[in-house]
């Protein structure tokens, strides 16, 4: 069912910013001319389906529109993206609330490494959160690193709680400590996978500074909603909401684990949606004087689409 992890970073470079020829933009011949050493193309990742649900893969450049701000934008790079290098993190809720649902967790994240990691392209890093946050695995090709180091993702000890003085899951703080100290840095598509049942208690980060984090990183956040529903709620937040804001304001998809969709197919469909994504790239007709967040807006003229892409992107100076 799935195939490749470089399948996975279709969608995870929607609003990068880059030089179009330092790094190898093909753009439309027509327009060659107007490109430059310097000039930034802004990357936008697209899904698109049909009423049915159904993922549309034969679309063409003419058929999307764009626009930056309510502006339109000249769409100059187009391409259907599935076979670029990925770096992605798995991110593991290992908060007591997980316990026990953590195993089957970390069986489909082994499954997942063990199918999908191509250990000539990709790189994987697994970071978990629960009273702190912590780096498992740094990034890594090695397929053996990564099964390695899964059995040792867990709820904390009875020593930990005891001397617990914070808050008990960090979800907000590891997505902002995965974008800013990970993959910021790196060049290739990059996503987050964040299995968790989405509460967060202690973080000192908001849920709108974990959002932000990844869109300036360019990362997309595939939220995986993976509850026990015989644990007892605390009055946190909701959950299925924070995880749906994360994903929708990334640019990617959410999925609720149920008897009737198991992980394993969540991880097929995900790796199904990343392989039929197409990439859209513009030059933006503001040149960027300051740092800031624009919007970005992607319609398809054929009516009846229901097109998911990032809603703005970080335009850096």
């Amino acid at each position: 069912m799935l195939q490749s992890l470089g399948s996975l970073l279709c969608a995870a470079s929607l609003g990068t910013n880059r030089p179009a020829q330092a790094q190898g933009v093909a753009p439309d011949a027509a327009n060659q001319a107007t490109f430059s050493t310097g000039v930034k193309v802004v990357d936008v990742l697209v899904s698109v389906r049909n009423k049915k649900n159904e993922i549309v893969k034969d679309l063409t450049k003419d058929d999307f529109v764009l626009w930056e701000d309510k502006r339109p934008q000249a769409i100059r790079y187009f391409s259907k993206e599935s076979d670029l290098p990925l770096t992605v993190g798995l991110m593991i809720d290992t908060s007591m609330s997980q316990q026990k649902v953590l195993e089957s967790e970390r069986s489909a994240s082994f499954q997942f490494i063990d199918q999908v990691l191509r250990e000539t392209k990709d790189k994987v890093f697994v970071m978990q959160f629960d009273l702190a946050v912590m780096l498992r695995q740094p990034l890594t090709s090695s397929r053996r690193q990564l099964q390695d180091t899964l059995p040792f993702v867990d709820t904390p000890t009875r020593n930990d709680l005891r001397m617990q003085t914070g808050g008990g899951t960090l979800l907000y703080d590891a997505v902002v400590q995965a974008s800013n100290t990970v993959l910021k840095t790196q060049g290739n598509r990059k996503a987050m996978v964040v299995l968790s049942d989405g509460v967060d208690f202690g973080s000192t980060a908001t849920l709108n500074d974990a959002v932000e984090a990844a869109q300036r990183a360019d990362t997309l956040i595939y939220s995986i909603l993976f509850s026990d529903e015989s644990y007892p709620s605390f009055g946190g937040p909701n959950g299925r909401a924070v995880l749906q804001k994360l994903s929708k304001d990334t640019g990617a998809s959410f999925f609720e684990v149920t008897k009737k969709q198991g992980i394993g197919l969540i991880y097929g469909a995900i790796e199904e949606e990343l392989r039929s994504q197409y990439n859209l790239g513009f030059v933006s007709d503001r040149p960027n004087e300051i740092s800031e967040f624009r919007s970005i807006k992607v319609a398809t003229k054929q009516k009846g689409l229901n097109v998911q892409a990032r809603e703005r992107y970080w335009a850096k100076a």
